[in-house]
């Protein structure tokens, strides 16, 4: 009896290593955050008109990952939709694992159907970011939610606690669906005026019965009077910029895109496509009635037929005493002061001496004694025709995904898949669609520079990386523009606005290794081809100091007769879940074994 209840408890033991095994953290020490997102369709009709939306969880936007720095995310995605699908997460750096990063050009899309897992660690950040679906103008249909990364205790707030946290996502918003968005570039069409702008996926308050139609839904923001709310705000739309505000309340920025800012008030703040903001608003208004809370277009054209397309939410005080009304609160007028949004972009700024992160202060990395070791000069110009096709060009490339992800090429060693002979600068060679990469030195450090020659303004965002936005200004970019340049205390963020004639200057220290995609945000830019990747190589070779690729990649391309059929789960519930009842179900078995043996 005694041999086998010793040969019991070794069973027990090892049923209590497993389930301690599959509930453990990819990075040992850090919680594990697990969650399970079931992508579909949903019908809604935020501006009067019945549409299908894409959904998480039934939930349009779509559920908050909050998080704090260093943990580990788990995230199952089922994939409902009628078509592929994958999930990038703007903002969030994935240290060493370009694998997760749910671009065309890292990652296999999900098939319909299916689900996949992204496992990835928030390493060294902080701050207010959102995920959203990377193919074929899907964001415009949704898809989109919240990520917060909350400071660890060891690591101070430069700021009083808030009262609330507040997100905000505002955008422009066609009521024709992705699919019938996606035709209309295809045929060589601008997508046009949009036919509203949402916050929080809601129509605009009917703050004047003449532009908008009765029934509409809107976003109500409930406050305490006194109280101080932390609102996060992102621009997820389509293409166009937008102004913030609200209605006679100072908004105190505290944060860009995971970096803790100059603190100072604003009245108002453009915010371009795929940009993040962090406001600390204090409710110190009378109650007499409801605030407007603002979002409205900013650098377009025609502007008269845009005059009621604006996105109004409510700022009710729990003792207010009436509905908003009256006119909107002005926003910036450029007819009098064009350089008015430049100059605010230019006055955000970082604050050097709150830690971010980690302990020692933002300001501790002295980017201005660093020398240069490359220099990207990367030139947008008007829409042009490419073999017939309206296409969007850098530097005279419109990029065309092939099937093989980029990073899954290399991985396997299939040439032909892309090439490596991006220009680095704009040349007179004839535009052409072509797959190309930018090749950027590890541990070195790039100076990249966005030529705007279009007519509007321009947004781009490079995955894997914050950069310090140093110098933006009017007309061409030349080498002595580096004496102009904010050497000290630059905001560094992921996304960054280029005025139209202008030029924006950022510097990347380049620690990161794998494949980075580099895009316009403005969605029908990019999916005209106005992307890039940045291959950032180690030396040693890959899989030394970039992390080995996981064991549920998903194989498509050339590389497709290597993907094995997929066992689907018959409920919704996690596979960290199911690894639990597992490991219950046998302890339980094994402690009926010893009290059968001990009961003989």
């Amino acid at each position: 009896m005694a041999a086998a209840v010793a040969v019991a408890a070794v069973v027990v033991a090892a049923v209590v290593a497993a389930a301690a095994s599959a509930a453990a953290p990819a990075s040992a020490g850090e919680p594990t955050r697990d969650v399970r997102w079931e992508v579909g369709y949903m019908t809604v009709a935020p501006l009067g008109v019945s549409q299908k939306v894409i959904a998480i969880n039934n939930q349009f936007p779509g559920p908050l990952l909050n998080v704090t720095t260093n943990w580990n995310v788990r995230v199952n995605v089922q994939n409902n939709l009628d078509e592929p699908l994958l999930l990038t997460w703007d903002g969030i750096q994935m240290r060493m694992n370009s694998w997760q990063d749910g671009v065309a050009g890292t990652n296999c899309p999900i098939p319909p159907g299916w689900n996949w897992t992204y496992q990835f660690q928030l390493k060294d950040q902080i701050g207010s970011f959102f995920y959203f679906p990377s193919l074929g103008l899907q964001r415009a249909a949704g898809g989109f939610g919240p990520v917060i990364v909350n400071n660890r205790a060891v690591v101070p707030v430069p700021f009083a606690q808030p009262d609330g946290d507040i997100t905000l996502f505002i955008g422009d918003w066609y009521t024709k669906s992705h699919v019938e968005l996606r035709k209309m570039l295809d045929d060589g069409k601008d997508l046009g005026i949009p036919d509203g702008i949402l916050i929080n996926g809601k129509g605009p308050y009917s703050y004047d019965n003449a532009l908008i139609p009765e029934g509409l839904q809107h976003e109500t923001v409930g406050v305490e009077p006194g109280k101080t709310y932390r609102f996060r705000v992102h621009n997820v739309g389509t293409s166009t910029s937008l102004n913030f505000r609200i209605q006679n309340h100072n908004m105190r920025l505290v944060e860009a895109e995971g970096t803790y800012t100059y603190q100072q008030n604003y009245t108002n703040l453009d915010i371009h496509v795929g940009q993040s903001y962090s406001f600390l608003v204090t409710m110190d208004q009378n109650a007499s009635t409801d605030y407007y809370i603002v979002a409205s277009p900013r650098f377009v054209t025609n502007e008269s037929r845009w005059h009621d397309v604006n996105g109004v939410a409510v700022l009710q005080y729990s003792n207010s005493k009436g509905r908003a009304s009256g006119p909107l609160p002005d926003g910036p007028n450029d007819f009098y002061y064009k350089p008015y949004s430049m100059d605010q972009a230019r006055s955000i700024k970082m604050n050097t001496t709150a830690g971010a992160a980690r302990p020692n202060p933002q300001g501790s990395f002295r980017y201005d004694s660093i020398n240069i070791t490359q220099t990207f000069v990367l030139k947008n110009e008007l829409p042009l025709r490419i073999n017939g096709k309206r296409r969007r060009t850098i530097n005279g490339i419109s990029y065309s995904p092939p099937e093989t992800p980029l990073r899954l090429a290399d991985l396997h060693n299939l040439t032909g898949v892309y090439k490596t002979d991006f220009p680095t600068m704009p040349g007179n060679a004839p535009p052409k669609m072509a797959s190309s990469t930018l090749s950027a030195s590890y541990k070195g450090f790039l100076e990249i520079v966005f030529q705007n020659n279009d007519t509007g303004v321009q947004t781009y965002h490079l995955d894997g990386y914050s950069f310090f936005v140093v110098g933006m200004d009017y007309d061409d970019w030349t080498p002595d523009c580096r004496s102009r340049y904010n050497k000290w205390d630059a905001i560094s963020r992921s996304t960054t606005q280029v005025f139209p004639g202008g030029w924006t200057a950022v510097l990347v220290s380049l620690d990161n290794v794998g494949i980075w995609n580099l895009r316009s945000e403005k969605l029908d830019n990019w999916y005209n081809g106005q992307e890039v990747y940045v291959k950032v190589a180690d030396p040693l070779g890959y899989n030394i100091t970039e992390m080995i690729m996981p064991d549920n990649a998903l194989y498509c391309g050339l590389l497709k007769d290597l993907q094995k059929p997929q066992i689907h789960q018959v409920n919704s519930k996690s596979s960290a879940q199911a690894a639990d009842r597992w490991a219950a179900r046998v302890l339980a078995m094994v402690l009926l074994i010893i009290a059968a043996v001990v009961s003989s």
